[in-house]
């Protein structure tokens, strides 16, 4: 582990860096805008695979999610951010790695006062996992589930409650063609 390890990039509005923070006092009423972003993996079936966060997660602990997301470290490229989450996360590789949600952000409060004020570039990608497994690393993801986007979309829009409040926007705003943007058709 590194000093930055456990920083977040401050941006402005426009997405700037404007400095950086200790991850673990951003998380307040007074959140600044900081820098993170999302992942959706399908498999080659076009499944989609769906998290679920441990417990013991700060934020959101216990609901469904998209496949990974994070902070990206002082200095790193969102996509090697994405790719070393998924690694730790669970253990999978991704190929066609596609930001389509460039812009996306959100604020959020979580019922424990958790507050999430994130620019959070938004990426689609397929899954590399030669043996068929996913190693969820249980302090990030409880369980996980590769389901259909329809099935996805179904949940979502059935009970957000469920579901991190960023992967509803977000599935909102992928809507019917997240899969052709994973394959590269959108």
């Amino acid at each position: 582990m590194t000093v930055t390890d456990d920083l977040v990039v401050l941006v402005d509005p426009a997405g700037r860096p404007i400095g950086q923070h200790d991850r673990s006092t951003v998380h307040g009423p007074e959140t600044p805008l900081h820098l993170a972003f999302s992942l959706y993996l399908f498999d080659e079936a076009g499944s989609l695979l769906m998290t679920r966060r441990a417990l013991d997660k700060r934020t959101w602990p216990g609901v469904w999610t998209n496949s990974c997301c994070g902070h990206p470290r002082p200095g790193e490229p969102v996509e090697e951010a994405v790719r070393r989450r998924l690694d730790d996360e669970l253990g999978v590789e991704v190929a066609g790695l596609r930001c389509v949600l460039p812009t996306f952000s959100y604020r959020a409060r979580d019922a424990g006062g958790t507050w999430e004020n994130e620019l959070c570039p938004v990426f689609v990608g397929r899954a590399v996992h030669p043996d068929g497994a996913v190693r969820p690393n249980p302090s990030e993801t409880m369980e996980t589930n590769w389901v259909g986007w329809d099935a996805v979309r179904t949940a979502v829009a059935a009970a957000p409650w469920a579901f991190s409040p960023w992967s509803v926007r977000q599935i909102a705003e992928l809507g019917q063609d997240a899969l052709a943007e994973a394959s590269g058709r959108g």
